[in-house]
């Protein structure tokens, strides 16, 4: 199990009588637009993901995570920093595309272009958990899904990702090749790392189970007969796939006998709700402000942890990443993050409430992230959630109030019927809002 941080930050590992000094790898795992409810450990009766099932069961398992945006580009800034959209900057996927103009378009325009640049430089000035750890020694790879221009100058060591928009980059474009065209990337970095004796930082972020939803047969298979959709049929099959990528990840990590000396976390960045009649998402889910959108569970394995396998009904935030793996890999630094240590029962007991805010696809201005503003929201530690519209991006939307531990899908609005319940919790809304 892992032995206490002493204060020079170095930490040992003791493992079936085995010590190991040293930080811990990290594997961090992310998935691409799936739902809480689509894998097996939560109880999906189709979706079957026996290596995530496996996963869950040696982790701390947060059924109510939450990201605090249901957009990728953002949460994923915000996993990275530690921070709020509204606070790193990164609110929306794009700028504001020219009037009349599609993307592919406005890709080639140099205003456009410089406003990505200037997303990309603002991103670069935060700290980023990439940064830190490497700052301790880590050699870090980003693979898959990336946002903020070449990997390696926003910290990584190593990474799939270019980044430049003259050969096709947006959001990861030679990394979106990880998982669905193998792990060699990974399992070579790794091997490297572990010959060279350095702590290792993975970033796995598939463009997984997100579309275009083109699984294999042999996965379509086991699914295009339990629903009458082929849409449904080809997003569970893109679950299934996607878990068996991670499976063979963390066999790498087993045959390598590095098991024990990684931390292994999982959740996704945003929400998918599968329209049966299409192949793009239904309502409620991606973009969204509810759960189908925001809701994530978050599962961190830390080898012989005494609550590894134990599920947690206390609210969490992919927020909470940068202080919990900052503690875990002993890499202490100035700065006071808004989430906690998921690792410590008494701050995560304490906690009354999580919040966030969707925001524009497009940005209406790079410069001032409250413009972007569609949604605020916030669930508290029992069972309420409240979503404020903002008029200025939202047209004819009201706020909505559940009781989300009874609703979980949303369908009973009690914002006409529970006038003082809503005063309070807007009240604790705005007071987030302000900072």
């Amino acid at each position: 199990m892992f032995a206490k941080l002493v204060a020079a930050c170095a930490f040992l590992v003791a493992v079936a009588g085995i010590v190991t000094a040293g930080p811990p790898n990290v594997l961090l795992i992310l998935g691409d637009d799936q739902a809480w409810t689509d894998y097996g450990f939560m109880g999906h009766p189709q979706i079957k993901t026996p290596n995530l099932d496996r996963l869950a069961a040696d982790s701390l398992v947060f059924e109510r995570g939450y990201v605090p945006t249901s957009l990728c580009r953002a949460s994923l800034a915000s996993i990275m920093t530690g921070l709020w959209p509204q606070d790193h900057g990164i609110t929306s996927n794009d700028p504001a595309l020219p009037v009349g103009w599609n993307l592919g378009q406005a890709m080639k325009d140099p205003r456009f272009l410089a406003d990505r640049a200037k997303m990309v430089a603002r991103f670069n000035e935060k700290p980023s958990l990439v940064k830190l750890l490497g700052g301790r020694g880590y050699k870090t790879l980003q693979t898959g899904k990336w946002w903020e221009g070449e990997a390696c100058r926003c910290g990584f060591t190593e990474g799939m990702t270019h980044g430049d928009p003259a050969r096709g980059g947006r959001h990861g474009d030679e990394g979106l090749t990880i998982g669905r065209q193998g792990l060699k990337p990974c399992t070579d970095f790794i091997d490297r790392c572990q010959k060279e004796g350095a702590p290792f930082f993975v970033w796995y972020a598939p463009i997984m189970p997100h579309d275009p939803h083109t699984p294999p047969e042999k996965y379509l298979n086991q699914y295009k007969d339990k629903t009458k959709s082929i849409h449904v049929a080809r997003y569970w099959a893109m679950c299934a796939w996607f878990d068996e990528t991670i499976g063979s990840l963390l066999d790498h990590l087993k045959k390598r006998q590095l098991e024990n000396d990684t931390i292994v976390v999982y959740l996704a960045d945003n929400g998918w709700i599968q329209n049966p009649d299409g192949p793009g998402f239904a309502p409620r889910s991606k973009r969204s402000p509810y759960d189908g959108g925001l809701r994530t569970p978050i599962l961190i394995r830390i080898p012989g942890h005494p609550d590894a396998g134990k599920r947690f009904s206390t609210l969490a935030s992919s927020i909470d990443l940068m202080p919990t793996l900052l503690a875990a890999t002993g890499t202490v630094v100035a700065n006071r993050w808004p989430g906690v240590n998921l690792t410590d029962a008494g701050l995560v007991r304490s906690r009354s409430l999580v919040s966030g805010a969707t925001f524009t696809h497009n940005a209406v201005s790079i410069d001032e992230p409250a413009r972007n503003l569609e949604w605020r929201w916030l669930v508290t530690s029992d069972g309420w959630k409240l979503m404020v519209p903002n008029g200025a991006n939202v047209m004819k939307e009201k706020p909505h109030l559940f009781r989300i531990e009874r609703d979980p899908y949303e369908l009973d609005d009690l914002f006409e019927k529970e006038p003082e319940q809503a005063r309070r919790l807007r009240a604790l809304l705005d007071d987030w809002w302000k900072g």
